[in-house]
């Protein structure tokens, strides 16, 4: 039996980190056609690659989700996205909210009117519990992101979104 990833071209924001490694191992399993690890963090990229080895179907692109260009380019030919991108420390988003909102609110933004453009068939944001009854930035930021895919999916005819909130991880 095939799975629903197996074949498919896939792109992971913050492919490089904590969840996104996670979701780039399972979904190695599955067998998809392409796998592209979107993150901005060369050394994790190289610690990745050194776990996984050199593999046919996974692709390792340096690059920020505020980074609307490099977006487009990591988006082409893909089919669905896995975006777990963020700044996600509360004290780091607090000492500096401003790259907090770039990051999580505008990045998001950025990913989705890329995957538009590009034609891309599924998104599936990552949250955190954090987003509800926001106290600090992170949250706040979090939830914004989440509002932005919600009411992108209200209006979206052909690309597909969901939210996901995690706890902590």
């Amino acid at each position: 039996m095939t799975s629903f990833y197996e074949n498919k071209r896939i792109l992971v924001t913050g492919g490089t980190g904590s969840i996104g490694s996670e979701i780039v191992r399972q979904l190695l399993q599955q067998k998809p056609s392409v796998l592209r690890v979107f993150s901005r963090d060369e050394t994790k990229h190289y610690l990745l690659q050194e776990e996984l080895g050199w593999l046919p179907n996974l692709r390792l692109l340096i690059g920020d989700v505020r980074d609307r260009y490099r977006l487009r380019r990591a988006l082409e030919g893909i089919e669905l996205v896995f975006h777990t991108a963020a700044l996600k420390h509360v004290p780091a988003c607090e000492y500096n909210p401003f790259e907090a909102v770039q990051t999580n609110v505008v990045g998001t933004q950025n990913l989705i009117d890329a995957a538009i453009d590009a034609g891309v068939d599924r998104l599936i944001a990552i949250s955190t519990d954090k987003a509800v009854d926001p106290a600090f930035t992170m949250g706040a930021t979090k939830l914004l992101a989440e509002k932005i895919v919600v009411a992108t999916q209200m209006w979206s005819r052909k690309l597909r979104l969901a939210c996901v909130r995690f706890g902590n991880v």
